[in-house]
């Protein structure tokens, strides 16, 4: 498994479960929004830093980006 993808779609999972835009994802990281649009399509390699702030913009842990059991092309 690719776990670009894997993290693209946990990614993208939780901000929808969590109601936010990619735009106000990118905001709330300092980042714009085609930094998230490509880390959810798991063309983005993320940095420690960038996890950690992920997991801060959606009030999510770290494990919750690398859930295996949701798969790739989601629920």
């Amino acid at each position: 498994m690719d776990i670009r993808r894997l993290f693209g779609a946990n990614l993208r999972r939780l901000r929808d479960r969590a109601g936010l835009s990619q735009e106000a994802v990118a905001a709330r990281m300092g980042v714009d929004r085609a930094h998230v649009s490509l880390m959810e399509r798991g063309q983005q390699n993320v940095t420690l830093t960038t996890l950690w702030t992920v997991c801060e913009a959606l009030g999510v842990h770290p494990v919750e980006l690398f859930d295996e059991t949701v798969g790739v092309d989601g629920p």
